[in-house]
């Protein structure tokens, strides 16, 4: 008897492990199921995998998450606003700063005439944009060739409100009888942006062909006057070209082309309408003639002539522009101020005769 019970105990554990065993095989079974493991997804969170960049813009929950998100959170998600994106394409850091090094920092994109920022899509507030062709042009547009500069290489200092360092800048000016170039270039710590424009003399001063503006790749805005149209490689929509259109890099040499060939003409007041294409839009630019103004520069005094652009919208710079005799009416100073009150003015600093090799 007592060999009887030994043995149905014996029997009895045997069968408990092996049912345990069982058991145990089946749960491990189960959680490897593809329905399993959305059971269980169900009953704990949702993970998901993010293959696109980051957004500011909260994300709406999945019908999981919203079935267990508490009024309270509702509300709070609701009240979250979205931040401004910031623009990297500018500077790889904020240099206001002041644990930067200035050996880390790039060449920012100056907010020069040249790279304006583009009218954002919607502005609080703002005006209308005036309609191009309706804008006046007050004074007849006529340059005389003789009185436009000769090939010449002017070098800058640029200082911003932005940055706590000065930026070198070359205006490499280049008449070539019935065509030019001119290059824009700024640099700092290895780094540089640069703007081009290429195209002809005429009676009515230059007549661009080409501009470029190129800091990491490059965007250009070509002046097709056979089609009458200003077209652009950032596959923003054509506009007509209207006559004495400039680029955002010409429009500088232009304004002192036009000043040289009759400076009695251009008296405080005087105002110019110019269509300056950029690398996405082509708007008019409205100069008004100011005093007569006497500048200390880094490269010495000077006379100049002032023409300023006001802005006629929320987002567009102010630009002023001093223009020397000295230097055969080609920028002597230019400084920009952008909507927001961050300005950058770029002052002469030398002037040399330019080379066929440059």
């Amino acid at each position: 008897m007592p060999a009887r019970s030994a043995i149905q105990r014996w029997l009895l554990l045997t069968a408990a492990v092996v049912l345990a065993h069982l058991a145990l095989m089946g749960l491990v079974s189960d959680t490897l199921t593809p329905l399993n493991q959305a059971a269980r997804a169900e009953s704990t969170f949702v993970t998901r995998t993010v293959t696109e960049p980051l957004s500011l813009q909260p994300l709406a929950p999945t019908p999981v998450e919203a079935s267990k998100v508490k009024p309270q959170a509702k509300a709070r998600v609701a009240a979250v606003q979205p931040k401004q994106q910031v623009d990297t394409s500018a500077v790889v850091s904020d240099t206001r700063s002041t644990d930067i090094s200035p050996a880390e920092a790039v060449v920012p994109e100056p907010p020069v005439a040249a790279v304006e920022p583009e009218p954002p899509a919607s502005v609080p507030e703002a005006k209308p944009t005036p309609d191009i062709t309706q804008a006046p042009a007050v004074k007849p547009l006529h340059v005389d060739p003789e009185r436009l500069s000769g090939s010449k290489r002017l070098t800058y200092t640029l200082m911003t409100s932005k940055f706590p360092f000065s930026l070198n800048a070359e205006l490499l000016w280049r008449n070539l009888g019935d065509h030019y170039s001119a290059r824009l270039r700024y640099s700092a710590f290895g780094q540089s942006r640069m703007q081009t424009s290429q195209g002809q003399i005429t009676s009515t001063g230059l007549a661009p062909d080409r501009f470029a503006d190129k800091y990491r790749s490059e965007l250009a805005t070509h002046f097709n006057r056979a089609q009458g149209t200003i077209s652009f490689s950032a596959n923003t929509p054509d506009a007509p070209l209207l006559a004495g259109a400039q680029d955002r890099l010409s429009v500088l040499v232009q304004l002192g082309a036009l000043v040289a060939s009759d400076p009695a003409h251009f008296e405080p007041g005087t105002t110019l309408s110019l269509q300056t294409a950029g690398p996405r839009n082509a708007i008019v630019w409205l100069f008004t003639v100011m005093p007569a103004e006497a500048l200390e520069l880094p490269g010495g005094p000077l006379q100049t002539v002032k023409l300023e652009r006001q802005p006629r919208e929320l987002y567009e710079q102010k630009i002023e522009v001093w223009l020397a005799p000295q230097l055969d009416y080609l920028p002597a100073r230019i400084r920009v101020t952008d909507a927001n009150g961050e300005s950058a003015d770029q002052q002469w600093q030398s002037t040399e005769l330019a080379t066929e090799a440059d």
